[in-house]
């Protein structure tokens, strides 16, 4: 288990380059420096913050949002590629974690990615958002099942979901299930409106509790200049503030240092490991706390795929099922 080791955790909420990539993974760049300044071994940025977060989305009617939405193309992240070499030189030179929200181009599409660089700069998850949320499916392709997991990192067992996955019991359920000690999290920030950094407290504090892991959550924040060149319009504008609400929290559902719900800065605290045996000798969810004779997780963890080989098309629907599924009981055997 975790024992008494006393990790330090870094959560940025710094405003994009709106334009270029290249200029926001500078902003990564030199945000991991200064965490790494501070001493921190894992930082978590915002929802798909290189290049930026499509504001365009949700207050540009579809039929005139195609030039946001092709110049997005031009500056999405290809994964590998130049960016993520990059991030993960820097988190290997850093010797720290990071977790950084792409907008990631596969050819035609683009996704709602997560990547998780190990502290030697190892590429060790990339996920996508299983499900683009409301305006953000005119935008972003769904992603599958063969991201949810945990990640064996320098600093423990990291899992990630983009925000409103959250409220998707099931998906925060399959990361549960793999002991997760560090839940990273992402939401755009400056969006929606205050009410959503209100939700987005209870959602979090309520994961760190039912888990009995640590998170780190990472929201956005743009600038009056942005959203005045986003929108003139000061109706709008009222959408694309608010809503952050970067914060750290133990798995006794406690912020460790305040939360940070406007401007830029990063917030670092300490995550005693100890805490998480302390919360799960009261209720271990996938543990002692668990029923799995009467609940259980069906879960599908194999890539989508496009093309059916004709060996696979030729076998009786049992042995693919077999094949592409898998259960997860509550306690391990």
């Amino acid at each position: 288990m975790a024992g008494s080791r006393i990790i330090r955790a870094a959560a940025a909420q710094i405003a994009p380059d709106l334009h270029e990539a290249s200029k926001t993974l500078a902003r990564v760049l030199e945000a991991i420096d200064e965490a790494a300044s501070q001493g921190a071994e894992i930082i978590v940025f915002p929802e798909t913050f290189v290049p930026y977060y499509p504001y365009f989305s949700f207050i540009t009617p579809a039929m005139t949002a195609g030039a946001a939405h092709l110049k997005l193309y031009e500056q999405a992240v290809v994964v590998p590629g130049p960016i993520t070499h990059a991030v993960g030189e820097r988190a290997r030179l850093r010797n720290m974690v990071v977790v950084l929200g792409v907008n990631e181009r596969d050819y035609g599409t683009l996704y709602n990615t997560q990547l998780v660089f190990d502290a030697s700069g190892e590429l060790v998850l990339k996920r996508r958002k299983i499900t683009p949320t409301y305006h953000e499916r005119m935008i972003w392709g769904q992603g599958d099942g063969s991201g949810l997991k945990v990640a064996e990192t320098r600093v423990g067992r990291v899992g990630a979901l983009a925000c409103w996955e959250h409220y998707n019991p099931l998906a925060r359920y399959s990361l549960m299930t793999q002991h997760e000690e560090i839940h990273c999290s992402q939401f755009p920030g400056s969006l929606v409106g205050p009410i959503f950094a209100e939700q987005m407290d209870v959602t979090i504090r309520h994961h760190a509790l039912e888990s009995g892991c640590f998170v780190i959550n990472a929201t956005g924040w743009l600038t009056e200049a942005q959203i005045n060149e986003l929108t003139a319009d000061p109706a709008l504008q009222k959408g694309l503030r608010g809503g952050c609400n970067t914060a750290i929290i133990s798995p006794e559902g406690r912020h460790l240092v305040t939360p940070l719900t406007e401007g830029e800065g990063i917030l670092v605290a300490d995550l005693d490991m100890a805490l998480i045996t302390k919360r799960k000798r009261m209720m271990d969810s996938v543990g002692h706390y668990a029923r799995p004779e009467l609940l259980s997780l069906r879960l599908d963890d194999t890539p989508a795929r496009y093309v059916i080989p004709h060996s696979i098309e030729s076998e009786t629907e049992g042995e693919r099922d077999a094949e592409r599924t898998h259960f997860t009981p509550a306690i391990d055997h």
